[in-house]
């Protein structure tokens, strides 16, 4: 038996319904040093930080399961769709730290915001992409869609990959290496995807 069938019957036996519990926990602190007043002069932009940061790197998470099954043979896929849905649950909570704590629900001013700041279009659009990911990501919308409609809804993923490490890049200010290098793996992981799409699609015509 070679190593990565020996990983992947280790990975059987372990749940992913432990990921719902455990992965909100280090929003949930932050969320708790903030109301403590421990997160600095500027405590929400931390707070937003944090959520969002946290959402994107289990975004690149779930981009990078089929790359490592299909490279090494190791397979997280059962818990793709866990790690997927606590991402959707943090941009949830930096969306409402914006709306909420940060512009107070002026409606007027974040509809001018949306409208007038590129990095906050992009950001809206990401979440808008998640949406129906999240809404579908269970077995009965399986069933009811069909296996295959099902995943080219859930291509969206990597709309909302990449417009949450566009939204990091042109948030700052200056150009750090943090959201560069966000940004570099989500295009990479994205070109790896179209390059074996295209692979498929030209072994397809030379089959026909």
């Amino acid at each position: 038996m070679g190593a990565a069938q020996r990983i992947n019957g280790v990975l059987r036996k372990i749940p992913s319904w432990p990921i719902y519990i455990l992965g909100p926990i280090p929003g949930l602190w932050v969320f708790w040093l903030a109301i403590q007043d421990r997160l600095g002069a500027d405590p929400l932009q931390v707070l937003e930080h944090s959520l969002g940061e946290r959402a994107l790197q289990l975004l690149v998470l779930t981009l990078l399961v089929t790359p490592v099954r299909r490279l090494t043979g190791v397979s997280f896929l059962k818990f793709r769709r866990a790690v997927g849905l606590v991402a959707f649950i943090y941009v949830v909570g930096h969306l409402l730290t914006w709306l909420v704590l940060d512009r107070q629900l002026d409606l007027a001013e974040i509809w001018k915001e949306i409208v007038l700041r590129p990095y906050i279009t992009i950001g809206m659009v990401g979440f808008l992409a998640m949406v129906p990911l999240a809404v579908t990501s269970n077995n009965l919308s399986i069933r009811k869609m069909g296996a295959a409609a099902w995943s080219k809804l859930h291509r969206l993923a990597y709309l909302a990959a990449f417009a949450g490490a566009a939204h990091y890049l042109l948030l700052v200010k200056s150009w750090p290496t943090e959201p560069i290098v966000y940004a570099a793996v989500v295009v990479a992981l994205l070109a790896i995807r179209a390059w074996w799409a295209a692979r498929r699609r030209i072994a397809r015509r030379r089959a026909a």
